[in-house]
């Protein structure tokens, strides 16, 4: 049995980040069958306060041996099976920092509490049924979203968007094996079998796992965010592009050729998308051998990164650097920036543009100006695929983990047509048709293994 099931006893965690001098309230969160002991022995509320569910109380953590004063503070009292985990929750409300909340995540381990396994909280409210397995997924997705798109989607995971269409094909799945072994056990009392109803709900579910499975890449997209390295021969305006698109001065901008040593970091969100944007140092053979590093990470940031742009100087048109450096990113997925486009008129736009290799993307930017940053924005989206993506649309993306169930669904299904068109017997359709009811149980939580809930919680903070 792993460590992640052991989940007896009464366990308790600090449900807040701690950080010096940041934040003014810090939580202790205990949850169990000594949950209420624990408050009681700890925390003193002066006057004739009720100790009932769902009630605040005002008052003092004290240690119990010595009385010692530990903090003033405030306690949540929430009684099974109304609370998070469907057993008995209380939480002490302290003042922020890193003394006391520690001080009273100590007192509760030693009267009864052991330290709570990472994602704990959220495992006990799955095995209660508080929560399905995409829900508890989706509060992952919430705590490290990266964007206000991010978090509508893990949102929506978390109110049932995905479990709902999981669960009905699965039942719709059910429905088709009672069917057919129906006909196996009672043949002789029922109709024949409709074949072709079954043939066309079987095309129906396979459809449904398509458009859901199509929904993986923005999924990871969301939760991952996009690596942007910004790549380009000294002083063509990559660090003025990045501070155009940030709107900030992240980056050193002067005439001087090198001014950027090394990769300068930008976090935007882009369509929804958390995007991490690279400047990096001008890429071109340099004696100076702080540069040479910086052009030596240059390269590597630009192999790490999942889109690279490559930036040109519209006034100096395609050079020879512009040739080399292209030739060691062509393989990556890539946009061509062709910067400083205010300094030449359109006669001599369309002259550079005519010498420079036969680019699909393709966008003009003066960054000096804020010029054509949203058409690079626009490129970027389309560039992965999400340009024409409604936002309705991106309220349901499913994980690496759902997907592979998914996927086992769908090949499931196709074994059961092809089952079907070499008129195999009925007993040979059952068998992949439980395939796929145990693919996709195992989203929802229906159909689940140790494994499967240990790599899950593993993936949760403490405290949550």
């Amino acid at each position: 049995m792993s460590e992640i099931f052991a989940t007896t006893g009464t366990i308790a965690a600090i449900a807040t980040a701690v950080v010096p001098q940041q934040g003014s309230v810090s939580i202790v969160r205990v949850s169990g069958s000594q949950a209420m002991a624990i408050a009681q022995t700890l925390f003193h509320a002066p006057g004739r306060q009720v100790w009932e569910s769902h009630r605040i109380l005002y008052g003092y953590i004290r240690h119990p041996q010595t009385q010692q004063l530990v903090d003033e503070a405030i306690l949540l009292i929430m009684k099974a099976p109304r609370s998070y985990t469907r057993e008995d929750v209380v939480e002490f409300h302290c003042h922020g920092g890193i003394i006391t909340v520690q001080k009273v995540l100590q007192l509760c381990l030693e009267n009864g509490a052991r330290l709570a396994q990472p994602g704990e909280f959220t495992l006990r409210a799955f095995l209660n049924g508080r929560l399905d397995l995409t829900q508890a997924e989706s509060i992952a997705d919430l705590v490290g979203a990266k964007s206000p798109q991010a978090a509508q989607t893990a949102l929506a995971g978390l109110q049932g968007k995905l479990a709902h269409p999981i669960r009905q094909l699965r039942a719709n799945c059910l429905d088709i094996l009672a069917e057919i072994e129906a006909r196996i056990d009672f043949e002789e009392d029922l109709p024949p079998l409709d074949d072709k109803s079954i043939i066309s709900a079987i095309e129906n579910i396979t459809a449904e796992i398509t458009h859901l499975l199509a929904t993986r890449d923005k999924g990871e997209l969301l939760r991952t965010g996009l690596k942007v390295a910004i790549v380009g021969r000294p002083n063509v305006g990559k660090s003025s592009l990045l501070n155009a698109w940030s709107r900030s001065d992240r980056a050193i901008v002067t005439d001087l050729p090198g001014t950027t040593r090394d990769v300068v970091e930008s976090q935007l969100v882009v369509g929804g998308i958390p995007v991490q944007v690279l400047d990096t140092a001008g890429i071109r053979e340099t004696a100076d051998q702080v540069e040479k590093i910086g052009v030596e990470r240059s390269r590597r940031a630009a192999n790490a990164a999942d889109l690279v742009l490559l930036t040109i100087d519209a006034a100096v048109g395609w050079t020879e650097g512009d040739e080399e450096i292209y030739e060691q990113v062509q393989h990556r997925p890539l946009i061509l920036v062709i910067n400083k486009i205010d300094l030449v008129d359109e006669a001599e736009s369309k002259i550079l543009q005519s010498k420079i290799p036969n680019l699909q993307s393709k966008i003009l930017t003066a960054a000096s100006q804020n010029q054509g940053i949203d058409d690079l924005e626009t490129a970027i989206l389309e560039k992965i695929h999400l340009g024409k993506i409604q936002a309705a649309d991106m309220d349901l993306a499913i994980n690496q983990r759902q997907a592979a169930a998914l996927t086992q669904a769908k090949i499931s299904l196709e074994q059961v047509q092809a089952t079907i068109s070499q008129q195999l017997p009925l007993d040979f359709w059952t068998i992949d048709l439980r395939g796929v009811i145990q693919a996709l149980g195992e989203i929802t939580g229906e159909e689940v293994t140790e494994s499967v809930l240990d790599r899950i919680f593993s993936r949760f903070c403490i405290g949550k």
